[in-house]
């Protein structure tokens, strides 16, 4: 559903219903908040839809405590489907967006007008709301591919998925510090649901996915498939980890999706970013009502990663400076000095 030009989450279109009960005055009161995500397959379009949820509170809800919202009065959150990371951060300082979900990683390049963004113009109004949970790189395949390493790559179909993805941006460092590029092998730019139907197609041989892990495109595939994931470790995971501190190496477990071995990748920290033009008092409210207990409750059950969303590690790895709204909260809440 749209509504004044913005498309609503299935959340929010129920939040309007309500909101169209109440009179013309309070209806003008409505504020709209855009949450930049990803591909409706990977982690990124979920999540956003359950902090959506936990940050909005249109007009005619019950109040918090009472069965209602616990967001923000007359606020309308709403998780648009993106591209992906590089796309949010452009967005977001263009205007298009309000905010959005973004690799810390490339959120930093951004900022700086450094590594894969150098040359640009720095993304100075960037501004961070939180940390929100740990990214891994999946590098999948058939499991009788023979491909059992990211130099196996050689010659072969992959998708990197997307320009405009955090995921090309980190395929492409990982292909470089195994002393391969993109012209080495046959480059696709599949997402989501696309890339793993290739796959199991025979279409590709192998592609490229950084998400929280469980990633519902892979959930289906394994269920559908026979596949592995690649390991990403050695000699070139750790040049990269050396040359990129925001990556970091890390397990995904046995049992993570069906029939798939425990796997040694990398990881990097996903992060939610404003602009530092947006309201003050506004980022500070939403801010609150992210880290709220009734928050806490929907993040629980909404996501296999919400509970890893926690105001603990909110600050986490943060490589951009904090909305000033944000600010405020953290250090009124002593989560910060």
């Amino acid at each position: 559903m749209s509504i004044f030009g913005k498309t609503l989450s299935a959340a929010a279109v129920g939040a309007v219903m309500l909101g169209s009960m109440v009179t013309g005055s309070v209806a003008q009161e409505l504020k709209f908040f855009t949450i930049g995500t990803g591909g409706t397959s990977y982690t990124y379009y979920p999540v956003g839809g359950v902090i959506a949820n936990a940050i909005s509170k249109p007009p005619g809800s019950r109040e918090c405590g009472e069965g209602g919202s616990c967001g923000v009065d007359g606020l309308i959150a709403s998780a648009v489907s993106s591209r992906g990371s590089v796309d949010n951060v452009n967005a977001i300082i263009s205007g298009l967006r309000n905010s959005g979900f973004a690799q810390s990683d490339v959120a930093f390049w951004a900022y700086t007008g450094t590594g894969t963004m150098e040359g640009k113009d720095p993304a100075t109004d960037l501004r961070t709301i939180a940390a929100l949970f740990e990214e891994h790189i999946h590098l999948v395949v058939l499991k009788d591919s023979g491909i059992n390493s990211v130099a196996d790559l050689k010659g072969k179909r992959v998708s990197l998925d997307e320009p405009g993805s955090g995921t090309y941006v980190d395929a492409n460092l990982i292909l470089e510090s195994n002393g391969l590029s993109a012209s080495d092998l046959t480059a696709e730019a599949l997402k989501g649901g696309a890339a793993a139907e290739a796959l199991r197609n025979g279409k590709i041989d192998a592609f490229f996915v950084v998400a929280g892990y469980p990633a519902g495109a892979l959930v289906e595939l394994a269920s559908a498939a026979e596949i592995k994931l690649v390991p990403i470790d050695g000699a070139g995971a750790d040049a990269l980890t050396e040359k990129y501190g925001f990556f970091a190496s890390s397990d995904i477990p046995e049992g993570t999706y069906e029939g798939v071995a425990g796997t040694t990748t990398v990881a990097v920290g996903a992060q939610w970013f404003t602009s530092a033009k947006e309201d003050e008092e506004l980022v500070y409210k939403i801010t609150k009502a992210l880290w709220n207990k009734e928050s806490r409750k929907l993040l629980d059950v909404g996501h296999a990663k919400g509970k890893t969303i926690t105001a603990e590690t909110a600050l986490n790895g943060i490589g951009v400076p904090l909305h000033s709204g944000s600010e405020r909260f953290y250090k009124e809440m002593g989560i910060m000095k």
